[in-house]
C-alpha cells in the first residue's frame, strides 16, 4: 500500500522531491524491517525510478545503493550503464558487479565511467586487460596509479604502446612497485622513439644521425634495466626481458656487446640461451670455454654476426681478467674497451673495420664517462662541507634505481 502511495504521488512530485523520496526508498530497503512481500513490492518501485527522467532521482538511488552488498543486483547492474555522472559511484565500488559486467561497462562507457572502474578497491586482470586496450588516456593512467588493479605484464606493455609518449602514463607507470623489466625496456624505447621524431621533425638531426642516438641511447637504458632484473629478479627476470627485446626487434649484437664490455654477462648469456635454443647450463659452460669450437659453434647458432666473434671472446677474456661478471655499474668500462679494441687490431685485415668503428665509438663515451664521473668527484671533494650532510635516497626503491626519464630524455635531447 504505502509502494502504491508512493508511485502515486511520484507522478506529481518535483525532481528534487522525487529524488528526496528515492533516497528515503532506497534506506528503507537497505536498513527497514520489511517482510518478503514488502520487500519485493518496494524493489519493484525503485526500479520504476531507474527510469526516472530526471538525472537526481537516478544518483540518489547510485548514492545509496554504490557500496551496498544487498542492494537489488538488476538495479544496479542498471545503474552501471546509465551515464557516467550517475554510473560512477557504482561503477567505483558496488561488490555486485561481476568481472564480465565491469569489462561490458569498459567497451561502452566514457572515460569518466572508465576513470571510476579504474580506481575501484581492486581491479581483476581481466578489467585491467580490457582498459589497458581501448581506455581513456585518463582511465590508463588511474589504473597505473592504482595499487590495487591486477595488471599483467602484457596489460602494461599495451599501455606503454598507447600512451608511452604521454609524461603522465610514463610517471603512473614507474610509480608502480616491481614494474617488470620489460615494461621500462618498453618505456624507455617509446620515450626514445617519441624525441627522435620530434628532433627530426625540428630539423635539429639528420635521420641517419637521430637513428644512430636512438639506438645508442636505448642500448644504454637496457643495460641499466638488465643490471636491476639480474639483482632483483635473477635469472629469470633477465630471460623475460631477453624475449622482450627480442620481441620487439631491439636484441642487437652491438647491445650485447655493450653489456659484456659494461662487466655484466647476464644479457649475453641469456641471449645465447634465447636464440640458440640451447638450455641455461650448456650456455655458461660454453661461455666458461670461450675460447673452444663449442662456444663459436653456439655463437653462429644464436645468429649473432660471425665478424663478432673476436670482440666477444676478447671482452670475455678481459671480464675474466678484470673479475667484471656482474657489476652493478651499467656504465662501459674504458679499460675493456682498450683491451676488446687491441685484441681486434692485432687480427683485423680490413673484415673487422666496422666492428672496430663500433668499439670506438664505445671508447669515446666511456673515455667521456670517466671525465665526466673525475670532475665531479674532484668537484665534489673541493666543495665538500667538514660534516657530510645525511645520505638521501631520492628515485630509490625496493626494486633499485629506476631509470630517470627525465635525465634519459635530457640526454637525447642535449646530444
Amino acid at each position: 500500500m504505502i509502494v502504491r502511495h508512493f508511485l502515486t504521488w511520484a507522478q506529481t512530485a518535483s525532481a528534487a522531491q522525487r529524488a528526496e523520496g528515492a533516497g528515503d526508498m532506497a534506506r528503507t530497503y537497505l536498513y527497514g524491517d520489511l517482510d518478503t512481500a514488502e520487500r519485493r513490492q518496494v524493489e519493484i518501485a525503485l526500479m520504476s525510478l531507474a527510469e526516472d527522467p530526471s538525472p537526481l532521482v537516478r544518483r540518489a538511488l547510485a548514492d545509496n545503493f554504490a557500496s551496498a552488498i544487498d542492494a537489488p543486483r538488476a538495479l544496479v547492474s542498471a545503474l552501471a550503464c546509465d551515464q557516467s555522472a550517475i554510473a560512477g559511484p557504482v561503477l567505483s565500488r558496488s561488490p555486485l558487479l561481476s568481472e564480465a559486467e565491469l569489462v561490458d561497462c569498459v567497451a561502452i562507457g566514457d572515460a569518466t565511467a572508465q576513470t571510476a572502474i579504474a580506481l575501484r578497491a581492486r581491479v581483476p586482470h581481466g578489467v585491467c586487460a580490457a582498459l589497458a586496450e581501448i581506455g581513456a588516456r585518463d582511465a590508463c593512467v588511474a589504473l597505473a596509479v592504482n595499487p590495487g588493479a591486477d595488471i599483467l605484464d602484457f596489460s602494461l606493455r599495451r599501455m606503454v604502446a598507447r600512451f608511452g609518449d604521454d609524461g603522465d602514463m610514463r610517471e603512473a607507470l614507474l610509480s608502480r612497485p616491481a614494474l617488470p623489466a620489460s615494461v621500462r625496456s618498453a618505456l624507455v624505447g617509446a620515450v626514445a622513439e617519441s624525441l627522435s621524431a620530434f628532433v627530426i621533425n625540428c630539423g635539429w638531426l639528420s635521420h641517419e644521425r637521430a637513428d644512430r642516438l636512438l639506438r645508442e641511447e636505448r642500448d644504454k637504458a637496457n643495460v641499466l634495466i638488465v643490471t636491476e632484473a639480474a639483482e632483483y629478479d635473477g635469472r629469470q627476470g633477465v630471460r623475460e626481458l631477453v624475449a622482450h627485446l627480442r620481441a620487439c626487434g631491439h636484441l642487437t649484437s652491438s647491445l650485447v656487446l655493450r653489456a659484456l664490455l659494461s662487466g655484466n654477462r647476464d644479457l649475453f648469456e641469456a641471449s645465447l640461451v634465447e636464440l640458440s635454443g640451447l638450455n641455461d647450463d650448456k650456455v655458461a659452460a660454453l661461455i666458461d670455454d670461450f675460447r673452444g669450437a663449442g662456444f663459436a659453434a653456439a655463437y653462429l647458432r644464436a645468429g649473432l654476426p660471425e665478424k663478432f666473434l673476436p670482440a666477444f671472446r676478447a671482452a670475455l677474456s678481459a671480464q675474466r681478467e678484470y673479475g667484471h661478471v656482474g657489476s652493478s655499474d651499467p656504465r662501459l668500462s674504458l679499460v675493456m674497451v682498450e683491451r676488446v679494441i687491441t685484441a681486434c687490431e692485432s687480427m683485423n685485415e680490413g673484415q673487422l673495420d666496422m666492428l672496430l668503428a663500433l668499439l670506438r665509438r664505445f671508447e669515446r663515451e666511456a673515455a667521456l664517462e670517466e671525465a665526466r664521473a673525475e670532475t665531479a668527484r674532484i668537484t665534489q671533494e673541493a666543495t665538500a662541507p667538514d660534516v657530510a650532510p645525511p645520505t638521501t635516497f631520492s628515485g630509490v626503491t625496493a626494486r633499485g634505481p629506476l631509470i630517470d626519464l627525465v635525465a634519459f630524455e635530457a640526454e637525447l635531447m642535449a646530444a
